[in-house]
């Protein structure tokens, strides 16, 4: 498998890219393949934190496997766009914090799967870009729309109408990753960043993501409403009425949503 789930804890999901002999590049393999381990994800609603990260030290991912097509007709590139289109959605729409560790290159589709997440931790030999104006491309994995809303509109369009690289100390500044550590480390920095997220309430993790994705892109009254609809999903929960209980008696929760989950 060219993407493996691992689960370093009980509440956590840890999805691997590991074709280490082509970097993690994209084939139309390796995207069924990251698909399949989100939908694997999905069946699990323990599940309160997913970790995205790579077996191969100097890479996260190099983007799509040039070599794969190089060979293709237009036909077979429209036949295997919705298969990557699944891919990069998949990791969007997973329902709990999704975190990237990024060590080495994250170009292109590599790129566009670290920013796919919620969250991305970057080791200081991390390398981010766009270049796919270089190859008479455009970014295709969310990427035009994904790099503005993290880092601008005039940031985004430098990097990708240059298609220049940035390292991690740049990715940092500019706000393309949000936690820069030590080359080697990612993985456990996303690791304890995930289990701070798990300390809280399910219910309520889910429910803050849900209203954080469908308000962005709409007006504040919108935003709002989505807002409010997702804090009575909280509000009316067991989860709730624990976490009050806990802050009363001056314990650590033990949340419903959790126990009943498994």
């Amino acid at each position: 498998m060219s993407v493996r789930v691992g689960r370093p804890e009980p509440l956590i999901a840890e999805l691997i890219l590991d074709r280490p002999e082509a970097l993690n590049a994209i084939s139309t393999d390796f995207a069924r393949g990251l698909a399949e381990a989100c939908e694997q994800v999905l069946e699990d609603d323990a599940l309160t934190a997913v970790i995205l990260t790579s077996s191969v030290a100097t890479a996260f991912c190099v983007g799509a496997d040039l070599k794969e097509r190089a060979g293709f007709t237009d036909h077979d590139l429209r036949r295997q766009r919705p298969i990557v289109e699944d891919a990069f959605g998949a990791i969007r729409n997973l329902p709990m914090p999704a975190i990237a560790a990024v060590e080495g290159f994250a170009l292109g589709g590599g790129c566009e799967l670290a920013l796919s997440c919620d969250m991305i931790v970057a080791a200081e030999n991390a390398v981010f870009g766009l270049p796919e104006v270089r190859l008479g491309l455009i970014p295709g994995g969310g990427g035009t729309q994904l790099l503005p809303r993290r880092v601008g509109w005039n940031r985004a369009a430098d990097l990708i109408f240059t298609g220049r690289r940035v390292d991690a100390n740049d990715a940092f500044r500019i706000g393309l990753a949000d936690r820069l550590v030590a080359i080697g480390t990612a993985r456990e920095a996303a690791l304890q960043l995930a289990r701070q997220i798990t300390a809280n309430s399910p219910v309520s993790l889910r429910a803050a993501k849900l209203a954080l994705r469908r308000g962005f892109d709409v007006d504040l009254p919108s935003g709002l409403l989505i807002e409010n609809e997702s804090w009575e999903h909280a509000a009316y929960s067991a989860d709730r009425r624990e976490g009050i209980a806990a802050f009363i008696d001056r314990r650590e929760p033990r949340w419903p949503s959790a126990r009943s989950e498994g």
